[in-house]
């Protein structure tokens, strides 16, 4: 039986081939030339670029995208540093690990004791923490094309394709659970042997790295080891030494990290929480998650994946095709495919092969860039040229143009209103002169205590899931009709001093709002078109008068 080495990677500044036959094959001198001379060669530098664009990044992200990213991370954070802060009800049925929320806690407790706890750093600091993550991730996208293909490839893929993609702008920053398993994804997957040409020259230490991760990246989110089976039966096809795989790597490892993580959420919870199984009984035996609603079974295919990788979707197509690298696209296909199954879909939960897609991408660019080349060598390159060949250059002007807008605009003004008008009560609370506040619009329709950071009433609609799935809920009642509900409503409140509610549902609330003596205070921008309901074009505060 050929064994395998069980020296560990030698950590090094230099980015370098996992194949030491590198320098066997054709071109890959010239190669290594250019690849001294250049600023990029060093993962230090790497990391450096990215991380400075990912902050930039972070700090442009002014809009409202998923509820999770707040509720589900955010909120219980803070309520477990401050004391306060609204549990969903996935939290009382424990389908959610404290895991991830533990990480934006500790950053709260770090600022809490600075005196940094302001408006500004409360809403930043969350999306500059997950920014250092994202870097990771884009530094061991360009190491996994590196490793797979070639520097060529590595710089298309990650300098260009990962940092230019509109959808990686808009959510890979994003304080979603979905952003960090991305993270993992990357991280592991370099690590795996079997995701490589030669498995059996990968040191056995890095086996042990991809499992820890592999398993941590379940513990944060169950789904995500719909990766990892994939990964883990393509290692039992490469690997010469199952046995050892099975019982002293995959038991050990994967039994460690899921006790830890159940003794935390047991510390968390006050009582024995399996919240692995908890979620799979919710998601799949039950398809709980239909509740929010449910697509055809084709839409990752034709309308979700399609839509993320945007105008790079014919360059991951055509990379895909000619590089041959069938493991990566299997993945990918694995994954679209089993999603697909479930009836509940949405763009984040594919977020973690996005990155992959976007390899595949940078080697078709990287083609292009070689037109003398009938396919990227892997593991070696043509000579390389000077001057960009028009074609590439129209490739490139091409993305810029496309995604570039897309990314403008989906940073910085679609669905922008729920944001600000949390930052703007959250503002008007230090001053003193909010008291309490109704929210009169879809549930989770902002952010909410992470973002108000003062311990006032608050009170939004309730959309939590019924046993008896033809009751609506109070979210549902209210948006089929809000006069009728808001007046029901009115008759036990303890009156708010504000109310905050969207422009669609404001024009049939007027009346009643005047009757019950409150005045329109301020207006906030929304969204220039409907998503998944009315248009919401702008959402409004109206305070009781003085």
């Amino acid at each position: 039986m050929r064994q395998r080495h069980s020296t560990a990677e030698s950590p090094s500044a230099k980015l370098t081939p996992q194949n030491p036959d590198i320098s066997k094959q054709g071109g890959g001198g010239e190669e290594t030339k250019s690849q001294k001379s250049n600023i990029f060669s060093s993962s230090k530098n790497i990391f450096a670029l990215c991380l400075a664009f990912r902050i930039a990044n972070s700090l442009l992200i002014q809009t409202y995208f998923n509820p999770d990213e707040h509720w589900q991370a955010l909120e219980v954070a803070h309520r477990i540093v401050f004391g306060y802060g609204h549990l969903t009800w996935e939290w009382k049925k424990g389908i959610r690990s404290y895991l991830h929320p533990l990480v934006f806690a500790l950053l709260f407790k770090v600022l809490a004791l600075l005196g940094l706890d302001t408006p500004w750093f409360m809403t930043k600091a969350p999306r500059l923490l997950q920014a250092l993550f994202s870097a990771v991730g884009d530094l061991y996208l360009y190491k996994l094309s590196y490793a797979l293909f070639n520097y060529s490839v590595a710089k298309w893929a990650q300098l260009f394709s990962q940092l230019s993609n509109w959808f990686i702008f808009f959510c890979f920053n994003r304080t979603l659970s979905n952003s960090l398993e991305a993270v993992l994804t990357l991280v592991g997957l370099y690590h795996w042997p079997c995701m490589r040409d030669y498995p059996h020259k990968i040191p056995l230490l890095s086996r042990k790295w991809g499992l820890i991760v592999a398993a941590l990246a379940c513990a944060i989110r169950p789904t995500s080891a719909i990766i990892w089976v994939y990964v883990g039966i393509l290692e039992l096809f490469v690997t010469c030494d199952r046995l050892r795989f099975i019982i002293l790597e995959v038991v050990p490892i994967g039994g460690l990290v899921l006790g830890l993580s159940c003794l935390l959420d047991r510390l968390m919870y006050g009582s024995w929480v399996i919240v692995p199984l908890n979620f799979l009984k919710f998601n799949f035996l039950s398809s709980g998650g239909d509740y929010y609603g449910t697509h055809k079974w084709h839409w990752y295919f034709s309308q979700g994946f399609p839509v993320m990788l945007f105008t790079f979707l014919p360059f991951a197509i055509a990379g895909s095709i000619k590089s041959k690298y069938w493991k990566l696209s299997g993945l990918i296909a694995w994954v679209l495919i089993l999603y697909s199954v479930l009836g509940h879909k949405e763009f984040r939960f594919v977020l973690p092969v996005l990155p992959i897609a976007l390899i595949f991408s940078g080697y078709a660019l990287s083609v292009m860039a070689r037109p003398d080349s009938p396919h990227v060598k892997r593991k070696g390159s043509s000579k390389s040229h000077t001057k960009w060949p028009s074609k590439v250059g129209f490739a490139v002007i091409f993305l810029l143009a496309t995604n570039i807008p897309m990314a403008i605009y989906m940073n910085l003004v679609h669905q922008r209103g729920t944001e600000d008008v949390m930052i703007y009560l959250s503002k008007e609370a230090r001053n003193e002169k909010v008291k309490s506040i109704l929210f009169l619009m879809p549930c989770h329709a902002t952010p909410y205590y992470s973002t108000l950071h003062h311990h006032l009433p608050m009170r939004f609609l309730d959309c939590t899931p019924s046993e008896e799935k033809e009751i609506p809920d109070e979210s549902d009642r209210f948006m089929f009709d809000p006069v009728g509900f808001a007046s029901e409503l009115a008759k036990n409140w303890s009156l708010p001093s504000h109310i905050v509610l969207f422009e669609s549902e404001e024009r049939l609330l007027k009346d009643f709002l005047i009757a019950h003596s409150f005045r329109e205070i301020r207006r906030f921008f929304h969204a220039h078109f409907k998503v998944d309901r009315d248009l919401q074009a702008s959402v409004v505060i109206y305070a009781l008068k003085d």
